[in-house]
């Protein structure tokens, strides 16, 4: 029986039983460096991958927006978490699936979609995190790893939320060299409980709204850094790595959020139920977001660079905790879904533009260098 070596896996302040992170134990090592370094280093030409922000610790007025946009969207985020996860189980045609939570923002989804796989359908499926990064593509090794485990399963690759798509089209390509190489029988179709950008065929809504794990970073994922991926310390045949705040414990709802989440579903089962089966087992992709981030790349910057350009709640507010934008869209100020992103920009003097015709709900414009 193929066995796997977890003893320089990175831990989480998940019950091993929820997850397991194949992701190099790196958290030793000191690789984080202010928002303005990697600004500039990146404009260097360095990868995000090879540094960590410094991780950012949330105001009490912003916890508080956090706690708030849980109260407001947990009843909607248990009933999507469970509309994804029966559209996983038909697109499947099986009942041995294996989920891949893409670091980190996939983690806690691929969590729930297991407690309620577990709870619902009587199925017990594995749960990984792996890392996927832009411009590099997801860890082969990881993926190796999960096929060599489980020859026979379906593998489904799980995320939050998707932007204008990068992630999505990392994956595809990802996809298609593992296929070819290895011959390794996986598909690129994405499950998310959010599609706003219209770029994945398998998700639980296409509405732009804050999904309450995007209002925060390591604290609401296990304890877990973004992923690395630096040769210094990822030496050939290794994972991707990652690394575990211990000096965060205190600040940790990683469990709650979960808990939160889990013990909504059946509440939301006969709706569930109803919504899943009038969904056809896959949607096509249409991306439409893309369309509206070409247009705002090529209005804001001189090389109409898209990368700069982040769309969609959950990204900006990455943007917001991880970079430095220099502006902020909004199509509408009054919209539950981002108020904490008013409470960021308040917090980092960010300017607010309303633009009532965004496709988005939210769009980050990240400075520049180059921009108009």
């Amino acid at each position: 029986m193929v066995k796997l070596n977890t003893t320089e896996l990175v831990k989480s302040s998940y019950p091993p039983e929820d997850i397991t992170f194949l992701l190099k134990d790196l958290s030793n090592i000191h690789i984080e460096s202010s928002i303005e370094k990697r600004e500039k280093s990146f404009q260097q030409g360095s990868h995000y991958s090879e540094s960590l922000p410094i991780e950012y610790l949330p105001s009490p007025e912003y916890t508080e927006v956090y706690q708030q946009a849980l109260k407001d969207s947990a009843d909607h985020v248990a009933l999507l978490v469970g509309v994804l996860t029966r559209r996983v189980r038909k697109f499947a045609n099986k009942d041995e699936v294996v989920l891949i939570s893409l670091a980190r923002a996939g983690s806690p989804i691929g969590i729930l979609m297991k407690r309620y796989a577990n709870n619902f359908l009587k199925l017990n499926w594995p749960h990984f995190s792996i890392s996927i990064l832009r411009g590099k593509g997801i860890d082969e090794e990881a993926v190796k790893a999960i096929r060599k485990l489980y020859p026979n399963s379906h593998l489904q690759f799980v995320d939050g939320w998707t932007g204008k798509g990068a992630i999505q089209k990392e994956l595809t390509k990802s996809v298609q060299k593992l296929n070819d190489v290895y011959q390794l029988q996986l598909n690129d179709d994405l499950a998310v409980l959010s599609d706003p950008g219209e770029c994945a065929t398998l998700f639980g809504t296409r509405t732009d709204f804050l999904i309450p794990n995007a209002c925060l970073n390591s604290t609401v994922s296990g304890l877990v850094s973004r992923t690395i991926l630096n040769e210094q310390f990822i030496k050939p045949g290794d994972y991707h790595g990652a690394k575990y705040y211990a000096e965060l414990e205190k600040d940790d709802v990683s469990n709650d959020f979960i808990a939160n989440i889990s013990k909504r579903f059946h509440d939301q089962e006969s709706l569930i139920n109803k919504l899943a089966a009038d969904f056809p087992i896959t949607n096509e992709r249409t991306w439409r977001g893309m369309r509206e981030v070409e247009f705002i790349a090529k209005k804001f910057y001189k090389t109409a660079d898209i990368s700069k350009v982040k769309p969609s709640v959950g990204e900006t507010t990455r943007v917001l905790l991880r970079r430095k934008p220099f502006k902020i869209l909004l199509r509408d100020t009054n919209k539950e879904s981002v108020q904490h992103i008013l409470q960021l920009c308040r917090e980092k003097n960010i300017p607010i533009e309303i633009v009532p015709d965004l496709f988005y709900l939210a769009i980050g414009l990240i400075e520049s260098e180059d921009r108009l």
